[in-house]
């Protein structure tokens, strides 16, 4: 009985989640995809957990019970946020794949340097969807000279990033037949001085 108890709670859940998602992303203003997403989740959660909490049908429950479907109904809603949304937002692999189809199904090999370079980040303001992000993240700032810094909770997470990249991501990770630790250091053949850092 608590089974389908919890199944149909979690339903209201689901509902709960498409309906407020919907509602978010067509009528209201939307600063970065994935805080929205976490942030619908919260909220279907609390609507789910307020009908389990008054409605008599769900008395069978104990307080632990409805707590613990609430923490499941998170875990649920981040999975959504990071995986859906946020996936096809952020996504190279969705852009080649959607890419590919709006070129008639094909695009020749060594034509995606231009691809990305030329379309990619024009078509999805790569440069000012990912600035906004990290503004709204509060890992960088900008000065009024027009220099991008990072904040300390920025350069935390750039040593924690860096710090993985080199000795937690794959040795021997396959990239176009062929296995390599390229990505464990991608800074590694970078010039030394460039002409756009900040003074």
């Amino acid at each position: 009985m608590k089974p389908i108890r919890a199944l149909i709670a979690s339903l209201i859940f689901i509902v709960a989640l498409a309906l407020v998602y919907f509602i978010h992303v067509n009528w209201l203003r939307v600063d970065v995809v994935f805080y929205a997403a976490i942030a619908d989740a919260i909220i279907s959660a609390l609507v789910a957990g307020f009908v389990l909490t008054i409605a008599p049908y769900f008395n069978i429950f104990n307080g632990f019970e409805k707590v613990l479907l609430c923490v499941v109904w998170l875990l649920v809603g981040y999975g959504f946020a990071i995986s859906v949304p946020t996936v096809i937002d952020r996504s190279l692999s969705f852009y080649i794949l959607e890419k590919i189809h709006q070129r008639g199904g094909g695009i020749i090999q060594n034509r995606f340097d231009e691809v990305f370079t030329q379309e990619y980040v024009r078509e999805h303001q790569l440069i000012a969807v990912r600035l906004t992000e990290q503004l709204q993240s509060g890992t960088i700032s900008i000065t009024d000279g027009g220099c991008v810094k990072l904040t300390f909770k920025g350069e935390r997470l750039a040593r924690f990033s860096r710090f993985f990249r080199k000795n937690l991501l794959p040795k021997q990770r396959l990239i176009m037949g062929e296995y390599t630790d390229a990505l464990t250091d991608p800074f590694k053949g970078s010039e030394s001085i460039v002409s756009y850092q900040c003074n």
